[in-house]
């Protein structure tokens, strides 16, 4: 109950935190401030304020909004009272009598625990350990950067003293625009320095107010002062160097007589008794009470900084101190072991919180949030006990070498046990760990009655180059005992027939997952020889839990097998490299690649059953009620396309294929047969379809991965599994683009050297002692980024740190053994790996040279890449990476090595949905609708996981754009500033996501007039960008053309022009981005006045615009009346050079070529891709004019003359007609998949330009007219196919649906029942079209 309450409570602020960020309640919807009543506090020692509460808050959610606030801190054990009575904490409030509005309510001390007295120490130890910027990077998480970068007053919330806000307000007084450093210049040699990805905050840390809090030496209170109620002795020392000793009581803390000789626990004469123990601090230490008050008066972080995140975001920078440590009192006070002695039961808490009721939203609110929670817990937890485990603080529980087992803080840990020989040994066990966890999350999403069919809580923690599987403690078994079956097991492979109610629930829950995951029933020969139904793999276990709830188990198996890596015995793999072994056998399939191969076999049966209606009489005579023809179209169809059912259209997969030591009875040979030739498709589907399609969508700018994790990304989300990595690069090696690819040809190059390297490391870092593995991570990372690195010079240096620490005599050889690793050897090992993983022959050269000089890979980048991967984390210092004579990373700038944890992730149901219909909405161009429903997205994101969260981070960002598109720049802003500090802490603050939130925040910040904190958020894009990748990228174009728009001068100038390089190099010369930049460089030299040099631009834009859209398209007249314009004035300034130069003293620019602000700000929005324009959208603007026009035909009809009528009506049916063609035309359109504001920037640009060409007299007065009128001619050839094909679809629904209704009824699950009847009686096999 109190954990509800608190839930409730958290919940309430962060609502209200939200309703002023946003500035209304979403949706139109309830008002801010229905059912909340302002009710006056005071007591207990603190000023009287007021708070806003609701009638059906319990009395125990008022007081948790009391203590959280700042001028109650760190007071505890309080309670309320009214008229003099004392609340029960668990009443609702408007069930106490004389409650109401305006009532004062009283704070009463409530005497102390042993418990609550500990509760309250570590809330004023939580209080003096104020948290700050720097507390991120002593523990490893990625900070926020953007406060210390901008210095904006409006960050930090309200309550901010007066001199903060001054200090503020003085840095951004000068509003000049700081001009760019050197190193982010186009065409730099030099590396940004690190020093400047971390900047120092300019955030104070907290002021020190003792020296010393700890348990005194006194504990434990002897009996007889137990039995007066001492609860512990406390030991301070102020700052003064006064020596206190503290009692803990039931009224509270007072000082006794007791020194560090002698034992006096007496109440020192003169001392009152404090319920809060600050209260008695500020008595005995003048010191401390100005400093204490200081700390609390002090401007506090933004709440999305000051919150801690879901789930660990590491960051491969630390600090630049060799010695950074924050006091931690709570260890001295023995609070941790005090306060959680009892491990939590993980699996109970995730259930339970799975068993929450879901039927309103507040309820669904609450239950995804409690699953965050315990979740975020949980994973929190696995990061820590596996550093316990490893570094050896955990004994095993069982005598297993290979496989130990470990239990700690309520967690199960094992290795994964060892790998079998079939699977590939080690590499096996990591596949089946990373398999288990991706299934997992498979059956976890699983909604409705599914999710009575419950998985374990579990995480993968890699860390020391180990990997441990952490789990939830697992309930007891429920069920009778048998003979050979384990008790409480009701499905596997070991299994025989079973009769009970309980295995048939099962199979019943079962079937339907294996309906949602796409998985076939079938048959396998059992143990015994018998015929076996599954519905899973044959590790797969199902059991009765004693909590009463139904588990599944080993599901590593889940997705069907990768035919492309199953190489049956005695067969070789093709000589291209696609189809042969892999170092394991755990290929499996990814849920994303099944999803697309169902959909284009479905596009497939839509086709073949077409095909066959019109070779057998045509459409609409199949479709005829009763006639048989449209039933054999649809089974003929079925079995072309592979279907496992010949009555409808049907795509399963059986997880078994390909699987070793699984035998199928005969009865299901045609089956097996069936799904070999499925699977083949789906691998050759990879190959031949989707590989292809990420390549065109890199070429089309769609996809621009910028790092391993995007591109790790991108290839997911294509169904491609990184083991393709060596197909990709022979794709891109041998399109005709491949230098237009080259981005993703070195990321691939540097993916696939990390992975290798990650994994030699994990074997490296294994034997490597505690007291070393400093020195040996740094001499890791010296062989993979410095060519023939010689470890002589390190291991000697290595032995004089291992002789300074004691190791002496035998035992030096074998502790620093891992020193003989060179970097010759290292790289041959990657070069192995990446033949054996990768298939990649050549390609990696003879060390990290090749790769620098061929592909342009930067070393800064693979050192950044296997940080984050290993968990490395170094001092931030400049390396000199290229330096063969001295180690350029010592062990001194190993700053920590930490746990590397992958997670399920908890889904945000109704918020995701929410998010979900913005996005269909601004597909169709629905500004205003999307903007409500946004709002409604984010409401619910802030409910469940308080923002920070990567898609509440996306939901956030598309608001900010839509803001900005309604016209609300300081909106934009103002949400922006959010999505940065979010991005940062949730994703890292060098993460791609971060580098283009920046900028987005840069041209939202350009648009209100703050041109100078613009700049650097421009310049901190940049400089990641230039750290993370390097200047050769796409997304540099995007960049250098934003910060030669916010610039002038020759440095604009600059910019634009590497910017152009960049777009004609990778999107090409002939693309309309490319016509784009070459219009931005005749722009910025009309202002430069070189109108010669901005006519020569003009006219390549001009060529561009001509060849792609044609001679009458608006963009291409719009170019060529710019053109005009230029060429009008360079003929002037001809003219006026040949006369003498009579006319050269005005030397401004024309109005007509000189961009207004307004044209700026379009071209920055269209240039980072926040202003983009669809079809939808045209159509709706031509509908507008058309009703203006019809509004104002009308009104001329109204003041005519009777004879006219006849014609006017005319005129009013024609606009009808065309209003209603329009109509269609948007019906279809909006069937589209292009965006408004989802597509990548550089997508978008066809269609659009022709707006943003404008320059004063430049443009045609008929402009906009001929834009409409050419969408309205344009939009319907390009919705004519897609018609078609919508209408094909629609006709083979209403096939299927007419001609074989029966069929349908009869061929789904419907006959889950009879067939579970018939698994209870007899394993029974029954063929595919029966499912």
């Amino acid at each position: 109950m109190k954990d509800a309450a608190k839930r409730r409570s958290g919940e309430q602020k962060q609502t209200d935190t939200s309703q002023q960020i946003n500035g209304k309640r979403p949706g139109g919807g309830i008002k801010e401030d229905d059912g909340m009543l302002s009710v006056k506090v005071q007591g207990a020692g603190v000023d009287a304020f007021e708070i806003q509460v609701n009638g059906f808050w319990l009395v125990q959610d008022a007081i948790l909004t009391i203590l959280g606030r700042e001028d109650v801190a760190p007071r505890t054990s309080l309670a309320l009272a009214l008229s003099g009575v004392t609340l029960d904490p668990f009443t609702e409030l408007q069930s106490i009598k004389g409650f109401k509005a305006g009532v004062t309510l009283r704070l009463i001390e409530e005497p102390y625990s042993p418990r609550s007295a500990r509760a309250h120490l570590a809330r004023v130890d939580e209080l003096l350990r104020a948290a700050s910027p720097q507390d991120a990077l002593r523990e490893g998480r990625s900070p926020s950067i953007l406060n210390t970068l901008t210095h904006t007053p409006e960050l930090p919330p309200a309550g901010h003293s007066a001199k903060g806000k001054r200090a503020n307000n003085r840095t951004e007084q000068p509003n000049e625009a700081p001009p760019p450093p050197d190193y982010i210049l186009p065409g730099a040699t030099e590396l940004p320095p690190l020093a400047t990805l971390l900047p120092s905050s300019t955030y104070t840390e907290a002021p020190r107010c003792l020296v010393d809090l700890s348990l005194s030496c006194w504990n434990p209170p002897p009996g007889s002062r137990k039995l007066q109620g001492d609860f512990l002795y406390i030991s301070v020392q102020t700052l003064e160097g006064k020596h206190c000793d503290l009692t803990s009581s039931p009224r509270g803390f007072y000082l006794n007589r007791s020194t560090l000789d002698a034992f006096d626990p007496r109440p020192a004469p003169s001392t009152p008794v404090c319920h809060c123990l600050t209260d008695l601090l500020s008595q005995l230490s003048p010191q401390f009470k100005h400093n204490f008050s200081a700390l609390r008066h002090r401007p506090t972080l933004p709440t999305e900084e000051s919150m801690s995140t879901p789930y660990p975001t590491l960051s491969w920078l630390g600090g630049t101190a060799l010695h950074s440590h924050k006091i931690n009192y709570s260890c001295r006070l023995g609070l941790e072991q005090g306060l959680n002695t009892q491990a939590p039961d993980w699996n109970e808490e995730i259930q339970a919180a799975r068993d929450l009721p879901q039927t309103t939203l507040e309820e669904r609110l609450q239950r995804d949030k409690a699953l965050l929670q315990v979740n975020s817990a949980f994973v929190w937890a696995v990061a820590q006990g596996a550093e316990k485990v490893i570094d050896g603080f955990v004994d095993p529980i069982n005598s297993c070498n290979d496989n130990p087992a470990f239990l700690w803080g309520g967690l199960f840990l094992s290795m994964g046990g060892p790998g079998q020989e079939g699977l590939g040994g080690e590499r096996g066990r990591r596949a089946a760990q990373r398999l288990e966890l991706r299934s997992i999350q498979a059956y976890s999403d699983l909604e409705g009655d599914l999710q009575a069919l419950h998985t374990l809580p579990t995480a993968l923690a890699e860390y020391r180059g180990l990997r441990l599987s952490a789990q939830g403690l697992a309930p007891g078994l429920q069920g009778p005992d048998q003979p050979g079956v384990s008790r409480g097991l009701l499905y596997g492979f070991n299994i025989g027939p079973l009769e009970n109610p309980a295995r048939r629930k099962l199979l019943e829950l079962l079937a339907q997952a294996a309906k949602a995951l796409s998985l076939q029933r079938h048959s396998v020969q059992g143990p015994s020889g018998y015929q076996l139904p599954l519905f899973t793999s044959t590790d797969a276990q199902g059991l009765l839990g004693a909590d009463g709830r139904y588990y599944i188990l080993d599901v590593f198996r889940t997705m069907p097998a990768d035919a492309n890596f199953n190489i049956v015995e005695g067969e070789e793999g093709e000589e291209d490299g696609v189809s042969r072994r892999f170092p394991h056998g755990l290929c499996r399939l990814r849920p994303e690649l099944v999803k697309a191969f169902i959909q284009l076999k479905h596009s497939q049966f839509t086709k073949r059953v077409r095909e066959r209606m019109e070779e057998n009489g045509g459409v609409e005579e199949c479709v005829k009620a009763g006639d048989s023809r449209g039933t054999e179209a649809v089974r003929g169809a079925c079995k072309d396309v592979g279907s496992v059912s010949d009555l409808i259209f049907e795509m399963r997969f059986n997880p078994n294929i390909f699987s070793p030591d699984v035998q199928f009875p005969s009865s299901e040979s045609s089956a097996v047969s069936l799904q070999e030739t499925l699977l083949k498709e789906a691998a050759a589907f990879i190959v031949n379809d989707q590989i292809p399609a990420f390549v065109n969508d890199c070429l089309q700018g769609t996809e621009i991965p910028i790092d391993g994790a995007t591109l790790r990304h991108a290839l997911h989300q294509k169904g491609i599994n990184l083991r393709y990595l060596g197909h990709l690069i022979s794709s891109t090696s041998q399109s005709e683009h491949k230098d237009r690819l080259r981005h993703i040809t070195r990321l691939a190059y540097g993916e696939i050297v990390v992975r290798c390297a990650r994994r030699i490391f994990s074997g490296y870092i294994q034997g490597v002692e505690l007291a070393s593995l400093s020195a040996a991570a740094s001499h890791f990372l010296c062989c993979l980024v410095v060519p023939h690195f010689n470890p002589a010079s390190n291991g000697e240096e290595s032995k004089k740190r291992s002789r300074r620490r004691g190791h002496k005599g035998g035992g030096t050889a074998d502790s620093i053994a891992w020193s003989s690793l060179s970097g010759n050897e290292l790289w041959s090992l990657i070069c192995q790996d990446a033949l054996e993983t990768y298939g990649l022959k050549q390609g990696l050269g003879s060390n990290v040279d090749y790769l620098v000089e061929q592909y342009g890979i930067q070393r800064l980048s693979l050192l950044r890449e296997i940080c984050l991967k290993t968990g490395i984390q170094l001092r931030l210092r400049d390396y000199v990476l290229d330096n063969r004579n001295k180690a350029p990373i010592t062990a001194d700038d190993v700053l920590n090595l930490l746990p590397v944890v992958k997670h399920l992730t908890m889904t945000t149901t109704d918020a995701s949905q929410a998010f979900q219909a913005a996005q269909n909405s601004l597909q169709k161009g629905l500004l205003e609708q999307a903007y409500d429903q946004l709002k409604e997205a984010a409401y619910l994101f802030g409910r469940v996981c308080d923002d920070l969260h990567p898609e509440a981070c996306h939901c956030l960002s598309t608001l900010a754009r839509v803001a900005y598109l309604q016209g609300h720049p300081a909106e934009a802003r103002s949400v922006q500033l959010r999505v940065v500090v979010i991005s940062e802490r949730v994703l890292g603050f060098d993460h791609p996501n971060t580098i283009q939130q920046y900028a987005l925040l840069a041209v939202y910040m350009f648009a209100g007039g703050e041109t100078a904190l613009a700049l650097r958020c421009m310049y901190r894009a940049k400089l990641l960008m230039l750290t993370v990748h390097g200047e050769d990228h796409p997304y540099t174009a995007v960049l250098d053309s934003s910060l030669g728009l916010m610039l002038q001068g020759e440095q604009s100038l600059q910019y634009l022009q590497n910017a152009l390089k960049l777009s004609t190099s990778f999107r090409g010369a002939m693309d309309l981005t490319t016509a784009l930049n070459h219009h931005l460089m005749a722009q910025r030299m009309c202002v430069a006045g070189d109108y010669r040099g901005g006519m020569t631009q003009e006219k390549e834009a001009h060529n561009i615009f001509q060849s792609q859209c044609g001679e009458n398209h608006p963009q291409t007249k719009c170019s060529s009346d710019f053109l005009k314009a230029i060429t009008q004035q360079a003929v002037r300034v001809e003219r006026s050079i040949r006369q003498g130069g009579a006319e050269l003293t005005d030397s401004s620019t024309p109005e007509s070529l000189a961009p207004t602000a307004e044209t700026t700000l379009e071209q920055l929005a269209l240039v980072n891709g926040i202003l983009k324009t669809s079809y939808s959208m045209r159509i709706m603007e031509f509908k507008e004019k058309l009703k203006e026009r019809r509004a104002a035909e009308e009104a001329e009809k109204a003041k005519a003359e009777s004879s006219i009528e006849v014609k006017v009506d005319e005129e009013a049916t024609v606009s009808v007609k065309q209003t209603e063609e329009v109509n269609e035309t948007r019906e279809e359109s909006q069937q589209e998949d292009s965006g408004v504001l989802e597509e990548k920037a550089e997508h978008s640009k066809t269609g659009e330009v022709e707006s943003h060409l404008k320059n004063g007299d430049a443009s045609t007065e008929n402009e906009q007219d001929a834009e409409s009128s050419t969408d309205q001619s344009e939009i319907p050839l390009t919705n004519t196919v897609s018609a078609k094909n919508q209408s094909e679809s629609k006709e083979v629904i209403m096939t299927a649906k007419d001609t074989l209704e029966p069929a349908l009824v009869n061929g789904e699950e419907s006959k889950v029942t009879e067939e579970i009847m018939t698994v209870e009686k007899q394993a029974v096999t029954e063929t595919p079209a029966q499912n």
